[in-house]
């Protein structure tokens, strides 16, 4: 009886920890920004392809120079879908070779 009502209370200290460290979490992703885009033509779906087709270079290039892997600022959603199929093309994301 005694350790039921031990498992309990250990339990409910387990809740509020996670509750507690959820609350935190979002606390401090919300205190998150982006910087302010000063460009008149964000790159978009295209441009987003091409650097997801490239990403392997510019993984490369990133390790000794300043180079982004990634295009800031960017159009969003399009740019985002873009570099995902640019990299899965180049990464081979379809995977038909697998079996």
């Amino acid at each position: 009886m005694i350790w039921k009502v031990c498992w309990l209370v250990g339990r409910c200290r387990r809740r509020r920890l996670f509750v507690l460290l959820s609350i935190a979490a979002l606390a401090v992703v919300g205190c998150a920004h982006q910087p302010v885009s000063e460009a008149s033509d964000p790159p978009g779906f295209f441009t987003g392809l091409v650097h997801g087709f490239i990403i392997v270079f510019s993984f490369v290039g990133s390790l000794f120079a300043d180079v982004r892997i990634y295009s800031f600022p960017n159009s969003g959603g399009w740019y985002d879908f873009g570099y995902l199929i640019g990299a899965g093309l180049f990464l081979g994301g379809s995977g038909a070779s697998s079996s």
